[in-house]
């Protein structure tokens, strides 16, 4: 996603998880395939290699889980910042947000 008002349609939808690490908010849409927006903000990570780095990992994780998920607008939003020592507690936790939040579309997956 990365008009405004998709993204906005995301906040005021008001369905969320928080974790260590992120925040991730959802909204069903009518397009049956996810849609990601990432956001990290300067004053997790001040260089921008960093911010890129967490966006990478956060859509590698968007990536992989996709299959599982059904038609939903996701917004992730880092909070604190991580690094390559915190990669497997952010994909577990990322992992754990999309299947709450919006769960495969029939029973085929597990």
């Amino acid at each position: 996603m990365r008009k405004t008002d998709e993204i906005s349609s995301v906040f005021d939808f008001r369905r969320r998880l928080s974790g260590a690490f992120l925040t991730v908010q959802v909204k069903p849409n009518d397009l049956g395939f996810p849609r990601l927006a990432v956001m990290v903000a300067r004053s997790i990570a001040r260089r921008a290699v960093d911010r890129n780095y967490m966006r990478r990992v956060v859509r590698e994780v968007f990536r992989l889980a996709q299959p599982n998920l059904g038609g939903c607008d996701f917004v992730v939003r880092v909070t604190r910042r991580f690094g390559r020592e915190d990669f497997p507690t952010v994909r577990q936790e990322l992992s754990q947000h999309l299947a709450r939040l919006c769960p495969c579309p029939d029973s085929s997956c597990a």
